[in-house]
């Protein structure tokens, strides 16, 4: 991270040494990569972060004694070559009881390890006060995340010609990928996902060796990885003329994604945007058929929180971008789904991917 990123990091690990506090926590040991990522800006493959109330400790080895110097000048570095969790109980024991540890970042041997190198001291899990700082993006994140979304539609843009028949899934996979990695992106955000006619009927498709053939609907869900962070497009489409049928799939989907956007803001719970989204294809008769949440949150994760799921009472902070992604899949047809990278804003939403949303017929 440049220079100029360190107030960024500086900030957040101010906010969370608050959070701390009403934890009832004196430390915490941060070992997910995206939350150390998110705290200090490293961006290597090992290390781990020590916060306590008045000291920032970063652990990692001499691979990358460089990079953290240049990327974590404002921590006390320690080489812990070969194992990240063996001299935290050094630093630790000095710093007052209770040190919390992110379970989702380690395996249950290093837990008791930790616990068995503070003997007499709490050791416990702590709850995901990093994911909760993560929900709300600061204008550098949307900067990242905008620019994300601006490969994804322009990489859609330049694919639709070569959709013809007898490509495979697995080619037009490749193709995309290749072109967010060209136009700019680091990475992928996820694994691509192509699914032609009947197999766009599996929500999470694996591109294999079908090929394309008229008549066949289209499923893509991709999306490029930038500075770390992740967008999200999904757009389906038919190749040649569209049957009555695809039509009116299609148009459920669509309407069903119009009345999850429309209620979006700022405040509004997340089980709100989801149930908006269900009710027309529920309407249409094929509840049934749209079998997973409306949506998630992305940032450093192409999933992360909030969940926008039925029933789900958060509230969706101003600054948050989530996904929303109704589908419907209809097993020996095919199936539909339409997915924007959208944030949440006082009295609305600010849509990132722009990629129109009629139906295409190639």
């Amino acid at each position: 991270m440049p220079s100029d990123g360190h107030a960024y990091t500086e900030a957040r690990r101010h906010a969370l040494r608050a959070l701390l506090a009403h934890a009832d926590l004196s430390a915490l040991l941060v070992t997910k990569p995206v939350n150390v990522r998110y705290l200090t800006g490293f961006s290597g493959s090992y290390g781990a972060l020590l916060l306590l109330h008045d000291r920032t400790v970063f652990f990692t080895d001499g691979r990358y004694r460089h990079q953290a110097a240049a990327e974590v000048p404002d921590a006390e570095v320690v080489l812990a070559p070969g194992d990240l969790i063996g001299p935290v109980g050094g630093v630790v024991r000095t710093a007052g009881d209770g040190l919390g540890f992110e379970p989702a970042g380690l395996t249950w041997g290093d837990g008791q390890r930790l616990r068995s190198g503070l003997p007499g001291q709490a050791v416990v899990p702590a709850p995901p006060l990093v994911e909760e700082l993560r929900e709300v993006k600061d204008e550098r994140e949307l900067t990242a995340m905008r620019e994300a979304a601006r490969l994804g539609d322009e990489a859609l843009a330049g694919l639709l010609p070569t959709l013809r028949e007898g490509v495979t899934e697995r080619q037009v996979a490749v193709d995309l990928d290749l072109a967010m990695r060209r136009l700019g992106g680091e990475s992928l955000a996820f694994d691509t996902i192509v699914a032609f006619g009947e197999q766009a009927a599996e929500p999470h498709h694996h591109p294999g060796g079908r090929p394309l053939a008229a008549g066949d609907l289209v499923e893509l869900d991709f999306g490029a990885r930038v500075d770390g962070y992740c967008a999200n497009l999904a757009r389906s489409m038919v190749l040649g003329r569209a049957s009555q049928r695809q039509r009116d799939l299609y148009e459920v989907v669509r309407h069903a994604q119009a009345a999850g956007l429309g209620c979006l803001e700022a405040g509004v719970p997340a089980g709100e945007v989801d149930r908006a989204c269900r009710q027309p294809i529920a309407e249409a008769g094929l509840g049934d058929s749209f079998p997973h949440p409306t949506g998630h949150g992305i940032g450093l994760e192409r999933d992360e929180a909030p969940r926008l799921r039925p029933g789900a009472r958060d509230r969706i902070a101003a600054g948050t971008p989530v996904a929303i992604e109704p589908g419907v899949y209809l097993p020996g047809f095919g199936g539909v789904r339409i997915e924007d990278l959208v944030v949440a804003r006082p009295g609305g939403h600010e849509l990132l991917t722009t990629a129109t949303k009629e139906l295409l017929e190639l």
